[in-house]
This record gives structure tokens, sequence and C-alpha cells, in this order.
């Protein structure tokens, strides 16, 4: 309608009346469509009622065809399966047949005597266990050539005189005895140390021994840097498998004198502080990071490598480290064994192995008296004070302080 002022078309409006007319409409019309919803649903019932078998009848129809295509697909692979099997036992048959007929022909031929095939195959192999020994020994003699490990000075027993021992060079270095190194230079221990270390890793090489304790370079490669020694995974024999941690075979020169050095109380001091050895007698604040230890294991090493080719080094003289290489070299026994060739030898360590690692520790840390050093000629030319030494206050040893930053 339209408002008689704005003339605008305004909302319409309705009566009460024409409203309850309106709903009134409505309802009829919901109930007319309702009654003739519910006379479609029955009809639509009543026509599936009639179809409703028959649907069933297709389903179950349709679902044993399905069935019926699986069975047949299941026999059909169960049929090329028998086949196979049926090949496979014809196959084996015929194999045991041909098996038996051979069987049957090997009982009618004079038995074969294995002794003779025994003896030969062992003369075979040990023929070529000389042969590899053989080898061996001619590698060792080039290797004593070629590092030069030879005894200077001493002299035999003349007249009634007992003799007198030489001093053992390697490279022209001379490796002291433990209570001797003390007695000479870092850098000579140092150099005379790895020149050892080099000609022990070649000597086993050729012989193939695998060592108790192993050899490790702080610069990752052989021979680069400082060397480092611990043991490898052995059994409890010999008293060595326990000392896993890396120790340092190097020492290095003392920037300043040992006060203690300097200091001397009493003359029953003296020696105690300024012994031959390269161990004194009180103990090192660590031990199981020293010198001592690491140049003990080298010295089992060496006597480990002499066991296995058939030499026996006492107690007495582990020490004596270029000497016992030498009877190493110079062994009957040489190359005929070794942990990779015929015949084999037992794991590091064996109970036929005598000596025990802590009784060369105590040993070798027990301060020895120094051995006097024979007189060795002097080349010509050479300076006067070359034959000077260097007391023990010149050096220390390298400890984990000085080498856990070259070698983590």
């Amino acid at each position: 309608m339209e408002c008689h002022n704005c003339e605008l078309r305004q909302r319409h409006f309705y009566c009460d009346n024409c409203i309850r007319t309106h709903l009134r409409d409505i309802r009829l019309q919901t109930q007319l469509a309702a009654a003739d919803r519910d006379e479609q649903v029955r009809k639509a019932t009543v026509a599936i009622d009639t179809i409703r078998d028959a649907r069933i009848r297709r389903a179950d129809l349709s679902s044993r065809q399905g069935r019926l295509e699986e069975l047949n697909e299941g026999l059909a692979k169960l049929r090329k399966e028998n086949d196979k099997t049926r090949q496979r036992l014809r196959l084996l048959r015929e194999s045991i047949a041909t098996r038996r007929r051979t069987l049957s022909q090997a009982k009618l031929l004079p038995p074969v005597p294995l002794d003779p095939i025994i003896a030969r195959e062992t003369a075979q192999l040990n023929a070529r266990a000389e042969t590899v020994a053989r080898a061996r020994s001619g590698l060792v003699s080039e290797l004593v050539e070629v590092f030069n490990v030879v005894e200077v000075g001493g002299r035999p027993p003349i007249g009634g005189k007992a003799g007198t021992k030489g001093e053992w060079t390697i490279g022209d270095l001379v490796l002291p005895v433990p209570g001797d190194i003390r007695r000479y230079p870092p850098d000579h221990i140092n150099a005379v140390i790895t020149h050892t270390l080099h000609f022990i890793g070649l000597l086993t090489f050729y012989l193939g021994i695998r060592l108790p304790f192993e050899i490790s370079w702080s610069g990752g490669k052989l021979g680069v840097g400082q060397p480092w020694i611990r043991s490898i995974k052995g059994t409890e024999s010999g008293s060595w498998a326990k000392w896993t941690s890396k120790h340092c075979l190097h020492v290095s020169a003392s920037s300043a004198r040992d006060p203690a050095a300097d200091t001397s109380t009493t003359a029953a001091a003296i020696p105690q502080l300024t012994s031959d050895s390269y161990i004194e007698t009180r103990p090192p604040p660590n031990p199981s990071s020293s010198f001592t230890t690491a140049y003990a294991m080298l010295l089992y090493n060496v006597c480990y490598l002499a066991h296995t080719q058939a030499v026996d080094i006492p107690l007495s003289q582990a020490g004596e480290v270029l000497s016992n290489l030498w009877a190493v070299c110079c062994s009957a026994e040489l190359g005929r064994r070794s942990h990779q060739t015929h015949p084999l030898l037992p794991p590091p360590t064996p109970p036929s192995f005598p000596l025990d690692f802590a009784q060369l520790l105590q040993a070798t840390a027990a301060t020895p008296a120094s051995r006097p050093r024979p007189a060795r000629p002097r080349a010509p030319g050479a300076h006067k004070n070359r034959d000077r030494i260097p007391e023990e206050d010149e050096w220390d040893l390298l400890d984990d302080a000085d080498g856990a930053a070259e070698f983590p």
C-alpha cells in the first residue's frame, strides 16, 4: 500500500483474520500432501514386495558365481603347482636313480687307500710352508740390512778375561737399555724409537704376526706425528689385555731444570733424583699414561714376537730390544709359524708364553742400574764435545697433558 503522505510503497499489513485463513489453508494443503505421500509409499512398498524374492535370488546367484570363479582360479593355481611338484619329483627320482647307478658302479671298483693322498697333500702343504718361510727369511735379512741393525763395540773373552757387550744400533742410532735412556738426549731417543717401531712393523708384516699391543700415530698416518701404543682385544693370559688406554712413546725436552734435582739435602738423596733410569723412584703423577708403561708395552711386543719364532727371552734380558730382535732375525724357526698362514699360531698370548706384563712393567719401572758404555771409535773430524752426554735434567717424559692436544 502507498502512504498518503510520502506516496511511497510501504510494508503490507495483514489482519488477524487474514493470517488465520492463510494458516488454515496451509494446514489443509499439508494434510492433503501427507495423505498423497502415504499412498505413494504404500504403493511402492507393495511393488517392492512383489520383486523382492527375485532380487534376492539374483543377488545370491551373483555371489555364488563370484565364489565359483575364485574357486576355479584357486583350482587352476593348485594344478600348476601340482604340475611343478610332479616335474620336480620326476627330476629327483631320476637323480636318485643316477646316484644309485653311480654308487653301484663305485662299489664294483677296488678301494683306493687314503693314506697316500693325505701324505701327498701334507707334503705339498709342508713344502709350501717351507717356501713361505724361506721367502720370509730373505725379506727379514734385507730388512736387517736396510735398517743396519748391528752391534757396535765390545770385545770377546781373551786370555781368561771376560768379554764385554757392545751397543746395538739401528740406523746408526743406539737404543739403550731402560737404565741408560736418560743419558741420551730426547731427540735421539725419539728417533731411535721411531726407527725401531718401523722395523718391528715391517718385521711383523713379513712374518704375519699379530702383537698384543698395537701402534697408532697422532698424525693419522704411519710415521706421521707421535707414536701411541695400546693393547688389542685378548685373553686374560699375560695380564696385558686390560691396558686399553693409549700411552705415548715420545719424550720432550724440558724448558727448565727440575728444582728437585738442584736441591740436594743429603748425599743419599742425590742418586735417587738423578738415577740413570728413565723412571724415578717416586711414582709418577699419572702412571697409566706414562712413558714407562708405553716402553714396557714395546718390550712385551718384542718378547712375544721372539716367542712366536721359538726364541726364549728371559725377564732379565727383556730390556735389550735390538739384541732380542737380532735373535729373532737369526732364529732357525724364522717364518715357519704365523697368525695368517699354516701352521697357525694361537691368538696372543697363549698360556705357553710365560712372560707376565705386570712383572715386566714392575721390572722396567724398578730403576735398573745403567750399563757401562763401551768406547766407540770417533769419526775423523768429529767435534770434541760429541762425547758429552746430556744429563737427565735436560728432558722429561711426554705425558697426556703434552700430547692430548695433538692426538685425541
